[in-house]
Formats: structure tokens, sequence, C-alpha cells
């Protein structure tokens, strides 16, 4: 009996050596993938609110003609780069104060859904004037945001489909 709980302490010894030594070539592993994270390539800040003055401006022609669903298109593409914001570019002032666009594309959103052209316009003013109130509040108010004049890209279709 001696002889085989010795055996066992032996091999459980043996087996928590090997473990120790497979822990050490996974924590390597852990390492070498975390720098290959760091270095992978993200979007920079400007980037994403490229992307939202896009959709900005695309939202401004699907609401003047009434393309209801291309609209909530739209405010849907601006939320989802703010959300890439703010998990990407945490602990930026730009970041922290991104959110007081939130009450006016609330507001576009439910006349959206009202189908209520002039709300949206209303809405839509506010959030091009709280737009530059953020950039002023960052000390980028050389960033100015209006509504625009001509669609920004020809080959897209604003009217609904019939």
């Amino acid at each position: 009996m001696k002889k085989t709980l010795l055996f066992l302490l032996s091999l459980g010894l043996v087996s928590c050596n090997q473990q120790t030594d497979k822990t050490k070539e996974l924590q390597d592993q852990i390492n070498s993938l975390e720098i290959k994270l760091t270095n992978t390539y993200k979007p920079g800040f400007g980037d994403f609110m490229g992307s939202i003055q896009a959709h900005h401006a695309k939202l401004w022609f699907a609401g003047q003609n009434e393309n209801w669903d291309l609209a909530d298109f739209e405010v849907h593409e601006m939320m989802e780069a703010i959300e890439d914001i703010e998990e990407y570019h945490k602990g930026r002032k730009e970041t922290e104060l991104i959110g007081m666009i939130l009450p006016p594309i609330d507001s576009i959103s439910k006349a959206i859904d009202q189908k209520n052209a002039a709300l949206f316009n209303s809405s839509y003013n506010t959030l091009t004037n709280t737009c530059n109130a953020c950039h002023k509040a960052v000390e980028m108010e050389f960033i100015v945001v209006k509504t625009p004049d001509t669609p920004p890209s020809s080959n897209q279709d604003f009217k609904p489909i019939k």
C-alpha cells in the first residue's frame, strides 16, 4: 500500500512539473499574441469621424426625400461608429463628450419612426449644432459641420423605392 501511495505521489509530482513547463509555453504564446494585438491596426478617431460625417450627409438627403428606411439605416451606421469610438478610443476627451449627440440622434430616430419631416428637419438641425458644440468643447472649432447642399456621392439615389 505504501509503495502504491509513493508511486502515485511521485507520478503526481512529475505531472505537476510537466504542467509547469506547459504553462510557461502557453504564457509565452499569450504574450506573443498580446504584442500582435497591440500592433493591430485600428482606425483613428478621424477615420470614425469621417464616417459619421458621410452618414450625417446621407441622413439629410434620405430625410429630405422621406426615404425613412434609408434614414433609419444611416442613423444606425452613425451609432455603430460612435460605439466603435467608445470601444477603440477610451480615455480621450473627444470620446468622453461624444455622448452629447445621443439626444439629437434619439430625436431624429423618433422623427423617422413617425415619418415626420418637420420633426426630422428640426432634429437634424439640433444634431448639426450639437456636433459643432462638441467640436468647440474639444478645441476643434475649426471643424464646422453644416447641412449639406449636394449629396456626398453621385452614385446613390436617395428617393424611396416605390
